[in-house]
């Protein structure tokens, strides 16, 4: 039986959300808590972007120390050698890519103003693939833009081409939501069966069915014979109306009637991270979790009406399909109400020392703790909010993949 992967692109996708993004350092705690999760790869960045090559620097020196162990950190560049050439420079120990090209009608003549062809995408795109192999990439996946909108004997003759020169996946991009669960899992089990390869789903929830398309692509792949990897974002955070929730395709996968009987995960995934790392993402993104979102908000397992709440007391399996603590959820949080120190890029010694000692964090004198508080000051530029814990012991672990993190140059 073939299996279900994920693969995160908060990272990517995510942070090109309008009016949204992240600080690097942000985007370094998703790939840890993501890493924790036993999540199978983030698509971490954009190697061809100067800004991103210290981030994604430090972030391969974190897989090198065995920080990052689990997951892969995929780079996100265009289908082209001038791409490829510039990923490689900017970021030379990059080994895994996804190359990306428009493949519908629409986005060929659209975008390229009728200078291209079919046959252009396909050398461009195989080109690119050669380039990259070249330079030693060890993985790569070729993605279909407006895939949806593709037609899909064109898709079959870009996916197989792909696979000719060594491509490891295929990705079908739903980049204006336009599917629908009944389409994508026809298209899906046809593109596994004939081309024989990897899939992997992206959709987005322009008409609100993100997470059922990526559920119903899955099931298309598997039943076409082939191992499937659905793209997600944290909290559904993406471009437009956003991508698959993360969490509630999750949720779907091993907990919708009948699926997880037949369709199994590929690797182990801690569900216990689920409200750590959706949490981080609202207030790194600083868009609040809806009260309705699966698992993680903050009405999912709040019960008010006397028939539920009679049902839930009697046993929570009565209205309540999972339980919290899955999720990690039932602690309780506290909120402070007095005086309280937060970091800050102007903060001093004595209120840094003052919450690193919450956090059982010491140093022997003021001269120890001074370059990191330089380094917690410089986060707290780029953040423009408070670091929260795990950002503040992360700096105080790995001053020197902080600093890189912290570190931009700008072109003169």
């Amino acid at each position: 039986m073939s299996k279900i992967y994920f693969i995160d692109v908060t990272n990517r996708d995510g942070v090109q959300t309008a009016r949204l993004g992240l600080s690097k350092l942000e985007k370094t705690m998703l790939n840890l808590y993501l890493n924790e999760m036993g999540i199978f790869q983030s698509e971490f960045g954009f190697p061809t972007t100067r800004h991103e090559s210290a981030y994604l620097q430090a972030n391969l020196e974190l897989a090198r120390m065995g920080v990052l162990r689990h997951l892969r950190l995929c780079g996100w560049i265009r289908a082209t050698v001038k791409d490829v050439e510039l990923a490689f420079e900017l970021v030379p120990d990059i080994k895994h890519l996804s190359l990306s090209i428009p493949t519908s009608d629409q986005m060929i003549y659209g975008k390229f103003a009728g200078l291209k062809s079919r046959d252009d995408i396909l050398a461009s795109m195989v080109d690119a693939v050669d380039a990259a192999r070249a330079h030693g990439a060890e993985s790569i996946c070729v993605n279909a833009e407006d895939a949806s909108r593709t037609d899909v004997d064109f898709l079959v003759r870009f996916a197989a081409e792909g696979k000719r020169h060594g491509v490891d996946r295929f990705r079908y991009c739903d980049t204006l939501g336009y599917e629908n669960p009944f389409t994508i899992y026809e298209t899906a089990k046809v593109l596994a069966e004939n081309v024989g390869m990897p899939l992997e789903m992206h959709c987005h929830g322009d008409l609100g069915m993100a997470e059922a398309n990526s559920l119903a692509g899955a099931r298309g792949t598997i039943d076409g014979g082939q191992d499937v990897y659905i793209n997600t974002t944290v909290n559904g955070i993406g471009e437009r109306a956003g991508n698959a929730d993360m969490v509630a395709v999750l949720l779907a996968v091993t907990k919708s009637k009948g699926f997880a009987d037949k369709y199994q995960l590929g690797r182990s995934i801690d569900l216990t991270m689920s409200w750590r790392i959706a949490r981080f993402a609202s207030y790194a993104f600083g868009v609040p979790i809806p009260v309705n979102q699966p698992g993680v908000g903050a009405n999912a397992f709040a019960h008010a009406s006397g028939i539920h709440a009679d049902g839930v007391l009697k046993d929570p399996q009565n209205y309540e399909l999972y339980h919290y603590d899955e999720l990690g959820r039932g602690e309780p949080e506290l909120v402070e109400t007095g005086s309280e120190i937060c970091s800050g890029e102007y903060g001093g010694i004595a209120g840094f020392k003052h919450i690193m000692g919450k956090m059982e964090v010491i140093f022997a004198d003021a001269e120890e703790a001074k370059p990191l508080l330089e380094l917690v000051r410089y986060a707290n530029v780029e953040a423009q909010k408070p670091l929260v814990e795990d950002e503040l012991l992360f700096i105080t672990r790995y001053p020197q993949i902080a600093k890189k993190l912290l570190t931009l140059k700008p072109l003169e």
